[in-house]
């Protein structure tokens, strides 16, 4: 049995629905793709990087965006139009990879994109969690009960 039910827990659980797509996403067994190779770094406390190796591809031939909790990263080759001064180019052999493609990364919630760099081939992109203030941790003071006024004289209240 490779198949997960989660029906149940759609029928009890209110707000959960992003988790819950995940876990299905996750349980499915189709095969990954592995090009190109990447590193998914914890670089502080609320800090992340991805680091995908990109040798070949320049600034324009990528693009990052953020959608829907995730952040997808593509590139795509452009053709070449220029030859050579000799003439034709002849390939005689390509091992460097120069296909399309795509990478999803799902976030989690307040995870934000940073910025993007690329350098030495690796294009780095860095994220940071930014919990808003309601969800903070915060200290609750503790107040002391006021004194009560009873017939002139002044008494602590217990």
């Amino acid at each position: 049995m490779r198949q997960l039910d989660l029906s149940p827990l759609y029928r009890s659980t209110i707000g959960f629905d992003r988790l819950l797509n995940l876990v299905d996403q996750a349980a499915g067994f189709e095969a990954l793709p592995s090009y190109p190779p990447y590193n998914i770094e914890r670089t502080a406390e609320d800090a992340y990087r991805i680091t995908v190796a990109v040798a070949g591809f320049s600034e324009k031939e990528l693009s990052i965006e953020t959608r829907e909790g995730s952040v997808i990263i593509r590139g795509a080759k452009e053709a070449r139009t220029e030859e050579p001064e000799g003439g034709e180019r002849e390939v005689l052999y390509q091992g460097i990879a120069a296909r399309a493609f795509e990478r999803r990364f799902q976030l989690a919630d307040h995870v934000y994109v940073k910025g993007a760099s690329l350098e030495n081939g690796l294009l780095h992109v860095d994220l940071v969690r930014e919990l808003p203030e309601a969800q903070k941790p915060r200290q609750v003071p503790i107040a002391r009960p006021a004194a009560k006024v009873v017939d002139g004289a002044t008494k602590a209240a217990a």
